[in-house]
């Protein structure tokens, strides 16, 4: 007898049976550890009327109690990450102590959102005109949508609701289906922290659902992270139906290794960037671009530590990569190691066949050299453990191929040369970049996103940018005349 995962509906689990439903997995042992409900119309238009009830009483609540909400959150999902830790590893795969380095970067945001009173205060210009004084003031769109994707079930969802309830709106969210459960037990704690009933709804599906909340008139906007086709789609269905969308796609993140670097340094991150969380990451080191001469003997030593990885199920404290999250998923990325040896590439380290305990979904570290641009295993995301290294003649011939790619969500550049470094970060088209870091991903108070075909729409997620997309500034302009009144003027109104 396998669990039901349900949705979560004005504070509470959604009581009713499910017309659809679908399988979640472990993916260690490939084994269905639950069935989660799909949501039809009736569920979406539950859960949105749930926020929409939900919006008045907190739109109203003040600043100081709106974060005092967040401010005990933050305490329950400390006292408690290492349960959340669990849940992911249960239902994604990735090793606890990444989970719980996922658990950690999600806090930084709550934290952030806790300072809501200094983020949200406008400006005031006294006497703009005589006796006139304008003002502007942030107030929440309404019921928001938050669509978040498997790889971090519970940091990407917390990269947008916490900022999205400090400001005042209300949140229906819909995670992932295959790893649905840290969703609910996030909006569990909300309520616990004191959270209004409806104002975090958490509703699971499919197309369905998403399509829901795309085209619901009462959500005002919608946040999503995921593929870069599926973005466009969200992109374009939500703003033909009147939202304000940000919508974060897919990436073809580049690692420069110029001749001067520290190579056991470049080597040590091409394999975490490349390997953490099995590659199922939207900012994991894809295709490390070495500058001659230094290819050779930096597949050497990137191969030579890929040979040490420890490749096992996540709740094993032993294990430094987990499985694939699906079954559809592993056939995917396997497909694409196929495509590199048909289309020519070097396979250097085959992970294919890798033997692990458990018929889960396991493939091994991967490493590629001489790939080329046109090959499928770099034009397209893999989004698992199969590492590219091409070729470059020159630093101007490494930035070429970066600024060719369609990407330009993340990309490094490993290097002891400062000038080198400088000019790549301002010639580099790439949203994030690191320098001597190979995953750059902005702390909470900075702002995540891309550019190119890795963000549709113009705000990045959480950070500053966050708290400007899920509220729309109103200009005041207020004059308290004196008892005399002075008079009819239909000219056109002028400073003076």
């Amino acid at each position: 007898m396998t669990d039901r995962i349900s949705h979560w509906i004005d504070g509470k689990p959604f009581g009713e049976t499910a017309a659809r439903s679908g399988e979640v997995f472990d993916p260690a042992t490939g084994q269905v550890r639950a069935h989660v409900d799909f949501a039809g119309e009736a569920e979406v238009e539950a859960a949105v009327a749930a926020a929409k009830a939900a919006l008045p009483g907190w739109r109203g609540t003040s600043l100081a109690g709106r974060t005092r909400v967040l401010f005990a959150f933050r305490e329950l999902l400390s006292a408690r990450k290492h349960e959340l830790a669990k849940i992911i590893t249960s239902e994604h795969g990735k090793v606890e102590s990444d989970a719980a380095g996922e658990i950690a970067r999600a806090i930084e945001n709550v934290e952030f959102a806790c300072g809501a009173a200094q983020l949200l205060k406008g400006g005031f210009s006294e006497n703009a005109s005589t006796g006139v004084d304008v003002y502007s003031i942030a107030q929440p769109l309404g019921v928001v949508g938050v669509i978040s994707p498997f790889n971090f079930p519970a940091m990407v969802p917390l990269w947008f609701v916490p900022n999205a309830l400090a400001c005042g709106n209300t949140v229906v969210l819909k995670p992932s289906e295959k790893d649905p459960s840290a969703a609910v037990f996030i909006a569990e704690l909300f309520a616990e922290a004191g959270l209004p009933a409806g104002a975090l709804n958490v509703l699971h599906g499919d197309k369905v659902a998403v399509d829901g909340l795309l085209e619901h008139a009462d959500v005002k906007a919608i946040s999503f992270v995921g593929s870069t086709p599926i973005a466009r789609y969200v992109y374009e269905t939500g703003t033909r139906h009147g939202k304000r969308v940000q919508a974060l796609g897919g990436a073809k993140n580049h690692m420069v290794v110029l001749p001067d670097a520290d190579l056991d340094l470049a080597a040590d991150a091409a394999v975490s960037a490349g390997f953490g969380s099995a590659g199922e990451r939207c900012m994991a080191v894809s295709v490390v671009v070495a500058v001659d001469p230094v290819g050779d003997a930096l597949v050497a030593k990137i191969a030579e530590r890929m040979s040490r990885l420890r490749v096992g199920d996540g709740r094993d404290p032993a294990s430094e990569m987990g499985p694939l999250v699906t079954a559809a998923h592993h056939a995917r990325v396997s497909s694409y190691v196929d495509a590199g040896v048909s289309a020519g590439a070097t396979l250097v380290v085959d992970g294919r066949g890798i033997e692990v305990a458990g018929d889960g979904f396991w493939l091994g570290p991967t490493l590629f050299d001489h790939v080329r641009p046109e090959m499928p295993i770099y034009t397209d995301e893999i989004f698992g453990p199969v590492l590219s290294v091409a070729r470059a003649g020159s630093y101007d011939d490494a930035l070429a191929l970066i600024n060719a790619n369609p990407y330009g969500n993340g990309t490094a550049i490993f290097t002891g040369d400062g000038a080198a470094a400088r000019r790549f970060q301002n010639e580099v088209e790439v949203g994030m970049v690191g320098v001597n870091v190979p995953i750059p991903v902005p702390v909470g108070y900075y702002s995540f996103g891309g550019w190119k075909d890795s963000l549709f729409g113009d705000s990045h997620a959480y950070g500053p940018e966050g708290f400007h997309f899920f509220t729309r500034t109103k200009v005041v302009t207020s004059r308290w005349p004196d008892t005399s009144h002075a008079g009819v003027n239909l000219g056109f109104p002028r400073n003076s």
